[in-house]
């Protein structure tokens, strides 16, 4: 595997949070037919002390280190994948079916993380009817029936700000109980629905001031 540059997890406080990262290295290895790997080197990678690597690891796995050989990467990836449930898929479905809207349909990397995006709502007309991928692209008016059909709990929100917490009262109205938020706006929800905001551009400001403190250093 060629050398990558280094990942900081200073936040990274927790081993529920260190976990997904440790997936998607290891999945990364398995593609690239890496058969063992050591937790020095999972260390090395993500900018992490060795020894909580394998604390993080044993509290989450059955597979246990070799001597000089490290862990076989295979049974430590399936390990993983059922102790963060991401052999369990979960579907979802999307509103505004725009550049970022149609980026996400399109992704086919969330079906390694469990995650299945069913369908996307959009209230262009000039969308109706037609697919990304194998995803179908639906009018608002037949939000609910869907929904409510397939039993979906999970909503993305792709749409601008001004009409987002519209959309949002939508799919907490059809029993959404979790909804990943790219309109860079807050949502007020119920206190049982849970909110993943991603503010695209204060997450690329504050890569820019990491960026300028590194280089004053």
């Amino acid at each position: 595997m060629a050398r990558k540059q280094k990942t900081s997890l200073v936040v990274m406080t927790s081993s529920r949070s260190r976990l997904p990262l440790y997936y998607s290295l290891l999945r990364q290895l398995h593609q690239e037919g890496v058969k063992t790997v050591s937790s020095a080197t999972i260390a090395d990678y993500l900018n992490i002390n060795p020894v909580l690597v394998r604390k993080d690891l044993a509290g989450a796995t059955n597979v246990c280190g070799m001597p000089k050989r490290g862990f076989e990467v295979a049974p430590l990836l399936s390990d993983l994948k059922g102790y963060l449930g991401y052999d369990k898929y979960d579907e979802a479905f999307l509103v505004g079916v725009g550049n970022l809207g149609h980026t996400l349909l399109s992704n086919k990397g969330f079906d390694d993380l469990g995650i299945n995006i069913v369908a996307g709502f959009d209230n262009n007309p000039a969308l109706n009817g037609k697919k990304v991928g194998d995803k179908p692209i639906l009018p608002m008016e037949k939000m609910d029936e869907y929904v409510k059909s397939r039993g979906l709990r999970i909503g993305i929100i792709t749409v601008p700000s001004d009409c987002a917490q519209e959309v949002c009262d939508h799919m907490v109205s059809c029993g959404v109980r979790a909804i990943w938020n790219f309109s860079f706006t807050m949502l007020n929800v119920p206190e049982n629905v849970l909110v993943k905001n991603e503010n695209l551009p204060m997450s690329l400001a504050l890569l820019l001031q990491q960026m300028k403190a590194t280089l004053e250093q």
